[in-house]
């Protein structure tokens, strides 16, 4: 039997950035992982394809999986997502089930994995380092929550800005639920084996502009592959449950 790996945290991140660095980059390490294949009722991103990156469908299809024993149902973000229990299990039978995605969907598989005694390995990517987070906190002119909100809605925008020339009203009230919901994901980090600070998120053209990941991009590219190759890198933090109030 195989393991879990988990690359999560809040969106837009770097999280797909990363797994296709990854996939680039490490071909090696990338070919050991056997990506999961979610269901999602949110229309595709520019550039995702379905049944690579998931399975896109009606929110209506998405709910009526809720009736199958089989398939994990959770609300994310204002979206559906489920996951088919018995592709899982059959991932994890043949090799190593990689899951890139939200927290929610994170924490769901962690569980999951604890009762069928399922190794795992867990990486969150986090927008600030803990340094950061506590140099904020010290500072009583500002409120922590609503400055993480602020840098992931300007991150999410910036996204959503090369991916689109005129935003939609859709488009601001899906940033701002993304946004939003980054504090309260950021507070589950302490749950995860191993924290990266990155701060080159998808909207960072630090990914792909210059022929290799360079900045926090590159950073991050390796340390990841230090993990998945078993060893702790340096830049990697561990984070108590208390980091965020």
């Amino acid at each position: 039997m195989g393991r879990l790996i988990i690359l999560s945290g809040p969106s837009c991140v770097g999280k797909g950035p990363l797994q296709k660095a990854l996939n680039k980059f490490y071909p090696e390490l990338a070919g050991e992982l056997k990506k999961l294949v979610l269901y999602d009722s949110r229309e595709p991103r520019p550039g995702e394809t379905d049944g690579i990156d998931f399975h896109f469908r009606s929110r209506e299809f998405i709910e009526q999986l809720r009736k199958k024993d089989n398939f994990l149902v959770m609300d994310v973000r204002g979206d559906l997502q489920a996951l088919d229990l018995n592709y899982f299990r059959e991932t994890v039978g043949s090799g190593n089930a990689f899951f890139e995605g939200n927290v929610v969907i994170a924490k769901e598989l962690l569980d999951l994995a604890h009762k069928e005694k399922i190794e795992s390995l867990t990486v969150f990517l986090a927008p600030l380092s803990k340094t950061e987070i506590d140099n904020l906190k010290s500072r009583k002119e500002i409120n922590l929550e609503k400055t993480i909100t602020d840098i992931m809605r300007r991150k999410l925008l910036r996204r959503t800005q090369k991916q689109k020339s005129i935003l939609s009203l859709a488009d601001l009230e899906n940033i701002e639920t993304r946004a939003k919901s980054a504090y309260k994901e950021i507070k589950e980090a302490y749950l995860f084996d191993f924290i990266i600070a990155n701060h080159d998120g998808e909207d960072s053209e630090n990914w792909d502009a210059f022929g290799f990941p360079v900045g926090d991009a590159g950073r991050t590219l390796m340390a990841f592959a230090e993990i998945l190759n078993g060893r702790r890198p340096l830049e990697i933090e561990k984070w108590t449950r208390e980091i965020l109030p």
